[in-house]
């Protein structure tokens, strides 16, 4: 494994949602309190962005092209890079204090995104289903931050988790129906070493978490174990992705909005980091809508 080096001196304020695109070979990612995504050229070294009035909390490629978005005020469709963006829906429009946050498709292109809730005085987040014909069902209703949506190689097992409460669940799923049951604590981190945020699955079926206000990327085999720790100089990785053209290069994401103390001592705080892994993930999954 090679060092952790920076791809984008970004300096972003929530860096989040970094996703590969094998067409165009560019890295997409967003900058969620910043209102922008981004794309992110590794061979030039150009990155760009889009500008929005709100946060986009996730976000996936469509298979019709273009990219469906979810933001503060719900789903959006957007036909190409750089036009204007359709409303779908907003299923948690009788909340006021939530937006969408964490979120990835499954292969059958259902996009499952999660919402944040910042007061935290109750489970008041939830986890949502975007099917290909816009139709939306709840998933969960008892979260605080849902993040590190990911499946397995198999299709068979669905993961979430909720990361003030530092746990990572592990559910069966059913391809055919969506339906995601049986959950159960797939691990839970110790208080004070960092909680589970954005994840990715690579092809041996590991799961691996980045871990905020935690300073490192961790991989966990199928059994929940960690089997190997990444350290990432910025104290809050929020998500990773992999990418390139053997997909064997682990692009992390971190958070900027830090207390000027840390940004001092980190100075890379809020870039955008990548380091090669000897295993390659799997690729992104599109959305059928």
């Amino acid at each position: 494994m090679s060092e952790v080096e920076v791809a984008i001196a970004a300096q972003a304020k929530l860096g989040e949602c970094p996703r590969w695109d094998p067409e165009s070979k560019k890295l997409y990612w967003t900058d969620i309190d910043a209102f922008q995504l981004h794309r992110f050229d590794p061979v030039t070294g150009v990155d760009e962005f889009l500008q929005f009035d709100e946060e986009i909390g996730c976000f996936s490629l469509r298979e019709k092209g273009g990219f469906v978005l979810a933001m503060r005020s719900g789903y959006y469709l957007l036909d190409a890079w750089n036009t204007e963006r359709r409303f779908l829906s907003d299923p948690e429009a009788d909340l006021d204090k939530t937006r969408f946050n964490d979120g990835r498709c499954d292969v059958r292109g259902r996009l499952f995104a999660g919402s944040y809730y910042p007061p935290k005085d109750y489970d008041g987040a939830n986890l949502w289903c975007l099917d290909g014909d816009y139709s939306v069902n709840r998933v969960a209703d008892d979260l605080l931050t849902t993040n590190g949506i990911a499946f397995s190689p198999d299709n068979r097992t669905f993961y979430y988790s909720d990361t003030p409460k530092h746990v990572i669940y592990r559910c069966d799923y059913d391809l055919d129906t969506g339906r995601v049951s049986n959950r159960r604590v797939f691990h839970e981190f110790p208080r004070g070493f960092g909680r589970p945020d954005g994840a990715s699955v690579d092809v041996e079926g590991c799961y691996w978490a980045a871990l905020y206000e935690g300073s490192r990327v961790v991989r966990l085999n199928p059994y929940g174990e960690i089997v190997q720790e990444i350290e990432v100089p910025a104290r809050c990785p929020t998500m990773v992705a992999f990418g390139d053209e053997d997909m064997k290069t682990l692009y992390i994401t971190t958070a900027g909005g830090r207390p000027e103390a840390e940004k001092k001592e980190l100075p890379h705080t809020g870039d955008v980091f990548r380091v090669r892994v000897e295993v390659a993930g799997l690729p992104e999954n599109r959305f059928a809508g």
